[in-house]
């Protein structure tokens, strides 16, 4: 029987912006004696923390097997990524769309039963890290990464060899082997990943960080990156709104009443003193836009327009009171509050309709907006279908939330593809 190699990757991305300007660096590292057989870095572009991660892993990897490639290999992979290496470990469902297709890359390249992995603090990831950095600081002189002028095995951490986990490999792997596998594999490798062994250069540069601190606490989500935040404003008072009026995109499109305009104005003070929100979007309805002016007015900020955040489309509802669709369409009513698929009477649309739209949108701007403070002003439904979709509750649950004119409820949104309602119908600013 063969013998197994043993090795170490470690691996870690950034990007400045998230997203923004992204690099990656791997490491490969003979396990036995803790010496760093290949380097790989590379700009990629705009992109954010989550796919450079994803990339360094992959370059990681590869240069793993074009080290090797006639070899059993027993491969830890240590990263200071929580999302990946659990997502990797199969303890974590990767829901969202650019993780999907860059953890199959990763999966492929070497037998799953022979990769292991590990997270680590990020103290511990210095080389990969610094790695990372190099190549982001490449791309912003508009060139790339150069192993020749690699300085990050210098602010790497001593390392011991790692305990034996089954039958030792050929510990004696020389620069040299290692080099000519990595010149051999380098015009077949289909990544666009830059690979060379390291060179021990000896000027260190100034260390510059990848991502910004971690949050902490209970409720932190520490390696997922910033997340899209939306605030979620209903817009303020309508004439319609205190007699509980069916207002929806089908109706007359009311602009807002006094009431209304004075609760707009104490939302845009709110935002004003919070400094928080970067972005506005809103409903293309009137009153969605003239609550969200009065807020960008104040914050200095342009209005976006998002169809997807308009009010569902209440047919021949519009403009009737509950107790009025009750006596009129009785039968349509109680099968609408029972089936999401069920329309309003005249052709309006279903819960599930809309709920369709609404997501669209919520993806929309979630890769529009990842990592910043987003302020959508829509209306009743959109924002307790957002809630519910991040809950992954029932349609029915809607008609278990409150939700008052001016209120602020928010979601946050990682790039993993999960979701954190952080509030709901928050009334307070009001007051």
């Amino acid at each position: 029987m063969s013998a197994v190699r043993r090795l170490v990757v470690e691996a870690d991305g950034g990007s400045r912006g998230n997203p923004g300007p992204a690099g990656y660096g791997a490491v490969v590292i003979d396990a036995a004696t803790g010496e760093t057989l290949a380097e790989a870095a590379e700009y990629i572009g705009v992109a954010t923390n989550n796919v450079a991660e994803y990339r360094g892993l992959i370059a990681g990897l590869t240069a793993a097997k074009a080290l090797f490639p006639d070899e059993a290999l027993d491969v830890r992979v240590r990263m200071d990524s929580k999302l990946v290496v659990e997502q990797m470990s199969g303890r974590w469902k990767i829901k969202h769309p650019d993780m999907k297709p860059l953890a199959a890359r990763a999966t492929a390249i070497l037998p799953p039963s022979s990769v292991t992995y590990e997270w680590i603090p990020r103290a511990q990831n210095k080389h990969a890290d610094r790695l990372a950095n190099e190549a982001m600081d490449a791309g912003r002189d508009g060139r790339q990464w150069e192993a020749s002028a690699s300085t990050a095995e210098l602010d790497a951490p001593a390392r011991t060899p790692l305990p034996d986990r089954g039958p030792p490999g050929d510990a004696a792997v020389g620069a040299a082997k290692a080099r000519a596998a990595l010149a051999a594999a380098r015009g077949a490798a289909d990544t666009g990943t830059l690979f060379e062994v390291n060179t021990g250069a000896s000027e260190e540069p100034e260390p510059t960080d990848v991502t910004a601190a971690p949050q902490v606490g209970w409720a932190a989500a520490p390696d997922l990156g910033a997340p899209a935040t939306f605030v979620l404003l209903r817009h303020g008072e309508t004439l319609l709104t205190p007699e509980k009026r069916f207002s929806g995109s089908g109706g007359t499109d009311p602009e807002l009443s006094a009431i209304g305009r004075d609760q707009a104005a104490r939302a845009a003070a709110h935002f004003a003193a919070l400094g928080t929100v970067q972005e506005i979007v809103s409903s293309p309805l009137r009153r969605c836009r003239e609550t969200a002016a009065a807020v960008a007015d104040r914050l200095g900020l342009d209005v976006r327009i998002e169809d997807g955040l308009r009010e569902t489309d209440f047919g021949a509802w519009e403009g009737l009171t509950f107790g009025e669709v009750r006596e009129r369409y009785g039968d349509d009513l109680t099968t609408w509050l029972a089936d999401p698929e069920t329309a309003p009477t005249g052709g309006g649309e279903s819960f599930a309709e809309v709920a369709e739209r609404v997501a669209a949108a919520r993806d929309r701007l979630t890769a529009r907006y990842a990592g910043r403070t987003v302020l959508l002003v829509t209306h009743v439904t959109p924002i307790k279908t957002l809630v519910r979709l991040a809950l992954e509750a029932p349609a029915k649950a809607m008609f278990r939330m409150e939700l008052s004119a001016a209120s602020i409820s928010t979601v946050a949104y990682y790039g993993d593809g999960n979701a954190s309602v952080r509030l709901l119908n928050d009334t307070s600013h009001l007051r």
